[in-house]
């Protein structure tokens, strides 16, 4: 609770994930060489500018990508689950859960756009049960057989309380590689991160029947901010 106090006295700023720092490296020094290539050998048949422009336009786009805003919820926390990630509800149903509780469970899926920020956040304070990650397809994110199929990082968290609630981060189709921070026995907090989708993807979290949501189908949501459901 200590650590949480003091993250809430911090000014939200916006920070670049480490895990973008290679993909930006490179990405400027190709794009830098290409422009040199451009204009020292065919300034006559493309038009440095325009090369320019797409170059900048697009490393624009991956700064976006790889920001990672410094967020803090400052509501009470028990009972409460925020939203994983940056995106858009896709998915409200209750549906048969069979990787893990084998029941049915109430679901939420988010999916993460090109535009979105893709740093992942801890739900609900608890601790870690499980971790496990599954090789898989790359079916487009949004997809519903993406939950089961897909490549992706199951992480099972029991609250305070004794409930269980499960987050599955999923790659998508232009996703290459998830990143899950947590091990089994940490404890966690809302306000840390839970880890990091390259590239298009989506974050399903899997609650208990009975549970209010509080977001419907369409809804933006805001990563560590916005409360998708009371427990």
């Amino acid at each position: 609770m200590g650590n949480r106090l003091k993250k809430l006295k911090k000014i939200k700023k916006i920070r670049l994930h480490h895990e973008g720092t290679p993909t930006l490296v490179v990405s400027a020094i190709l794009f830098l060489a290409v422009s040199a290539i451009l204009h020292l050998f065919f300034s006559n048949q493309i038009p440095f500018y325009l090369f320019a422009g797409v170059s900048i336009s697009i490393y624009l786009i991956l700064i976006n990508f790889f920001q990672c805003p410094i967020r803090c919820y400052e509501g009470d926390t028990e009972g409460i689950v925020i939203a994983p990630c940056d995106g858009k509800v896709v998915v409200v149903e209750e549906v048969e859960e069979t990787e893990y509780f084998h029941d049915k469970r109430i679901m939420v899926s988010i999916f993460m756009s090109l535009w979105n920020v893709h740093a992942n956040w801890i739900p609900v304070d608890g601790t870690i049960k499980l971790v496990r990650h599954y090789d898989g397809n790359f079916h487009k994110a949004w997809l519903p057989k993406a939950s089961e199929e897909n490549e992706r990082s199951t992480i099972v968290i029991t609250t305070p309380d004794g409930t269980d609630i499960l987050a599955r981060q999923i790659a998508g189709a232009m996703a290459r590689r998830i990143v899950t921070y947590p091990h089994e026995g940490d404890s966690c907090f809302i306000d840390e991160h839970l880890g990091f989708i390259k590239f298009g993807s989506r974050v399903d979290l899997f609650l208990p029947l009975g549970t209010k949501i509080c977001v419907k189908l369409g809804d933006k949501t805001v990563g560590n901010e916005t409360i998708i459901a009371k427990l």
